[in-house]
């Protein structure tokens, strides 16, 4: 078959292709920004079309000729007012997706509590499918939280489970949930090619609370773990404490646990008889597969790899956070370089003139360099030159700049900036990565993150306005 995956560079999606394109299938693949898709071992067997669900023409060329399309996306990450958004996208590929006379669409949404409403994302996420069910034919499985390697679902239980020895935890963490492995998924996902459309088809593996499942990982990692269930933390106050312990940010962490107020129970019967040859896993062996894969280091895909959409990446993993941002540049890599290898000293870092300066001033307080060394020269660099409190630890002009921080912190931290030539252009990414010592460290990130992350955007938005020869550079205030 000639199918079509949205979602490519998703957690889901990104293990779907490889096994779509085992089968002998024709894959063809849309995706913002095909360069999200390099360093994948089966980026060059697939048909790679760039646009977005709310481009009618990119929607029309990559539905041409197609027999099946999967529907993997969603926008509650990247869309402030996500319901509308996601109603909209899902309109929009459902009229083109009939217009080029697709015969069967297979859509991943969430379990819905039964008897009570849905939290706002699971409204959604049952909206997308009416819209799709409504205009094509549609399998659309409805699963609980997902369990594997990289996914969110097990981050969150495998960071609060290592880093919290006692939880105070609210009382709906005994709400039992219907979690599933990503294996499983995967089974349900490529099997309803072969089924043809079903419709609604509720799967998961025996039902089990929150608290059950952190006791489980707790116990296949040899930990002793206190959960003290209470009846007055708030969803939105336990999602907030979700984002400070674990790598899932608020705008994740709030769908996620709202998601799990009340029971979510998968009636099974139609799974059963109609994919008899999935026999989903249980929790405890989705446990141990994850952790397996995470000791041999073979992790496929991660939930951040669909993060905040194309531009945007934040992980922590295995004791390094890497906060990444990519940007295209109308503009030769020779000419951005020149923009990176004149930042610091007189001419300062391009935005938050204030910011950086007091933040020099603080580490000559606790006994760093500061801002005050400056650099050798206004716009040469040399490999282990110091610039301000940065060193030069890698430099090949005009492809990478890395420096290492040198001010006083709990912790190591690099930024780096590397250049990809495309066609004339360049893409930029810039890294901000800091590895935490301790507790103390890792408060620092967290408590700093609001701050880091609106100043590291500016910057890179910065670099390319200069880059482009975009107006003048104003100059930071003088330092003391």
């Amino acid at each position: 078959m000639r199918v079509l995956v949205t979602g490519a560079t998703g957690y889901v999606g990104g293990r779907l292709v490889p096994r779509l394109l085992e089968r002998g299938h024709a894959v063809r693949v849309l995706v913002r920004d095909p360069a999200r898709l390099e360093g994948r071992p089966w980026a060059g067997r697939v048909e790679v079309h760039r646009g977005s669900l709310e481009d009618p023409e990119a929607l029309r060329r990559a539905l041409e000729e197609v027999e099946a399309a999967y529907y993997l996306v969603h926008a509650m990450l990247s869309e402030k007012d996500f319901q509308k958004a996601e109603e909209r996208q899902a309109e929009a590929f459902a009229r083109a997706a009939r217009e080029a006379g697709v015969g069967h669409v297979v859509y991943l949404g969430g379990l819905l509590p039964k008897g009570t409403k849905p939290s706002l994302h699971l409204a959604s996420r049952a909206r997308v499918g009416e819209v799709l069910r409504a205009h094509l034919p549609t399998t659309e499985f409805r699963a609980g939280p997902i369990v594997g390697s990289g996914s969110a679902s097990f981050e969150m239980v495998r960071y609060l489970t290592e880093r919290l020895p006692v939880m105070v935890a609210p009382r709906w963490v005994l709400n039992p949930v219907c979690p599933i492995a990503i294996r499983d998924v995967l089974a349900y996902l490529l099997l309803a090619l072969e089924k043809g459309p079903q419709g609604v088809v509720e799967v998961g593996a025996e039902p089990l609370s929150f608290k059950a499942m952190m006791e489980t990982y707790a116990r296949l990692r040899g930990l002793k773990r206190v959960i003290l269930p209470v009846p007055v933390l708030a969803p939105r106050l336990a999602a907030l404490w979700v984002g400070l312990v674990t790598p899932i940010p608020n705008r994740l962490a709030v769908p996620l646990v709202e998601g799990i107020l009340h029971p979510l129970v998968a009636d099974t019967a139609r799974a059963r008889a109609l994919f008899p040859e999935v026999d989903p896993i249980p929790y405890e062996k989705a446990v141990a597969l994850a952790l397996e894969r995470l000791a041999l280091g073979e992790v496929e895909t991660r939930w951040s790899g669909a993060l905040f959409g194309p531009g945007y990446l934040l992980e922590d993993r295995e004791g390094m956070i890497r906060e990444v941002r990519t940007l295209r540049v109308e503009a030769p890599p020779e000419a951005v370089f020149r923009v990176l290898a004149s930042l610091g000293g007189d001419r300062g870092w391009l935005v938050w003139g204030w910011a950086w300066w007091l933040r020099g001033l603080l580490d000559r307080l606790l006994g760093g360099p500061g801002l005050r060394r400056g650099r050798r020269h206004p716009t040469e660099l040399l490999p282990g030159e110091a610039v301000d409190f940065w060193r030069v630890e890698a430099l090949d002009p005009p492809r990478l700049l890395r420096l290492r921080a040198e001010m006083r912190l709990p912790g190591e931290a690099w930024l780096e900036w590397r250049l990809l030539e495309e066609e004339g252009e360049c893409r930029l990414v810039q890294t901000a990565y800091f590895a935490p010592r301790g507790l103390t460290g890792f408060l620092y990130w967290w408590l700093l993150y609001p701050f880091h992350r609106r100043i590291f955007s500016d910057l890179v938005g910065a670099i390319r306005r200069e880059a482009l020869g975009a107006g003048p550079h104003t100059a930071p205030p003088a330092r003391p």
